[in-house]
């Protein structure tokens, strides 16, 4: 089930709220919403509850040992085994097929091991780096460990930012497990949050597709198609991602929940570093936090500082997905953070115009989201060859269907990313005129679901 969906809008969510809402008492509320959480998660996969519920457990049950002993070295064993079941699982179901695959490609068996790919959970990354936060800050002693096997589960299976975040740690949230409550105006921003971010997915990133896909299928793009159609997966990357989040948040808000801004419009970045403090906020803070930080961060050498900056990158890569592409963009995206380090932090296009340095940066930015978007090294080398004209110019991009909202997906994703003010700052301040055109929108992007199939978030398959 997908939140751009006439199941969800107007089917789970409403008998959802209705059975929270009348619930008394935060602990039966919890009930409720873990129930109704497991039942959204294995609404494609019922199977896939327990491999979830599997985790939690043995996270729960590793940071009690945690908590019954004092000196943190004593410790270290239960988070060993927290840490090496989730990374077992998250590896198996992730990367299996990656490592078959390889090993066919360099002949191995013959070249047919006679594998059979393994089906990947929904969501597995971000409920898997979710739950290790929590036994890791148990191991700190940064938050204690939870007696309640509903605290934890609740936490960990909680639907509106299950399956593609934000990836919200446990001591956001540790307190309004146990008590929150909500207001109107919460409730309100809610509700306009949810509309701005399903218009965000349906109206534009969808139909920025119709020019990023076949731009992505020709086997030698020109210079035009090229550019048009990366920029187009630009648009529909962000708003679709930035979409779900704001849709996460504002389901968030109408149960209590406060979630951490997961975006803060990283197409205005004047730097790669300044593009990873804006672009999946909650995933560079984590990497940050219990990857870059313990490796060793910027404490030691200059060397090794790169080195860790570099590591962290390439693992965030693979994190997104099981390919050497993902790999490829992580190496990509760490480069230009040691040019920029080894710049004290400032982009070799510093010295430009505040304009142009955004300019530069979308550039780079673009570059980045090739390596991204290609599903193999062969598509990465045609759509690359591209942009650097070794195609020729070329044509238009042209979209398989629907040109005209194509077309204006784009111009009007660009426009809004550069100059448009942030969803949240909207829901800050409540004008007649744009609650009513976020209505209006939030219409027709439901047209627009009756009247195609929909389309799943791309982090789905993350």
């Amino acid at each position: 089930m997908v939140f751009s969906s006439f199941e969800f809008v107007f089917g789970f969510l409403p008998l959802f709220l209705a059975c929270y809402w009348l619930t008394p008492g935060i602990r039966a509320r919890n009930v409720v919403l873990t129930l109704w959480s497991y039942a959204f998660y294995g609404w494609w996969r019922p199977d896939f509850v327990l491999l979830m519920l599997f985790s939690t457990l043995i996270d729960w049950w590793c940071s009690l040992r945690m908590g019954a002993i004092g000196e943190r070295r004593k410790r270290t064993l239960w988070l060993v085994v927290s840490v090496c079941t989730n990374l077992g699982l998250l590896g198996w179901f992730k990367y299996a097929n990656l490592v078959a695959h390889t090993l066919e490609a360099l002949g191995a068996g013959g070249g047919d091991l006679g594998w059979q790919d393994v089906v990947l959970p929904v969501g597995i990354s971000f409920f898997t780096f979710q739950s290790m936060s929590y036994t890791i800050d148990v191991w700190r002693g940064e938050v204690r460990p939870v007696r309640s096997i509903l605290d934890l589960a609740c936490y960990v299976s909680m639907f509106p930012q299950l399956v593609a975040g934000p990836i919200v740690r446990y001591r956001d949230v540790q307190a309004q497990l146990v008590a929150r409550s909500t207001t109107l105006a919460a409730m309100s921003s809610g509700v306009v949050l949810f509309m701005i971010g399903l218009a965000k997915k349906v109206l534009i990133a969808d139909n920025a597709a119709l020019l990023a896909d076949p731009a992505f299928d020709l086997a030698a793009p020109g210079l035009l198609q090229s550019w048009l159609g990366v920029s187009a997966y630009a648009v529909q990357i962000f708003f679709d991602f930035a979409g779900y989040s704001d849709m996460a948040v504002g389901l968030g808000l109408l149960i209590g929940f406060r979630f951490p801004k997961n975006f803060d419009s990283p197409y205005v970045s004047a730097s790669i570093t300044e593009f990873w403090r804006r672009w999946h906020i909650s995933l560079s803070t984590w990497l940050r936090d219990y990857l870059y930080v313990p490796l060793g961060g910027n404490r030691r050498s200059e060397l090794r500082t790169y080195f860790n900056l570099s590591l962290t990158m390439l693992l965030g890569g693979l994190w997104h997905g099981a390919a050497w592409t993902f790999v490829l963009w992580g190496a990509y995206q760490g480069l230009f953070l040691v040019i920029e380090r080894l710049l004290g932090k400032k982009a070799p296009w510093g010295f430009l115009p505040r304009p142009l340095q955004v300019a530069v940066t979308f550039a780079i930015v673009l570059g980045g989201w090739a390596v991204f978007r290609a599903e193999t090294m062969r598509e990465l080398g045609a759509i690359w060859g591209g942009m650097a004209g070794l195609h020729g110019v070329g044509s238009l991009p042209t979209a398989h269907s629907n040109a005209p909202e194509a077309w204006t997906a784009l111009m009007a994703g660009l426009l809004l990313a550069w100059f448009a003010p942030h969803s949240w700052t909207v829901t800050r301040r409540f004008r007649t005129a744009e609650v009513l055109c976020i209505a209006l929108l939030f219409l027709v992007a439901l047209g627009q679901l009756a009247a195609r199939s929909y389309t799943p978030f791309i982090y789905f398959r993350f």
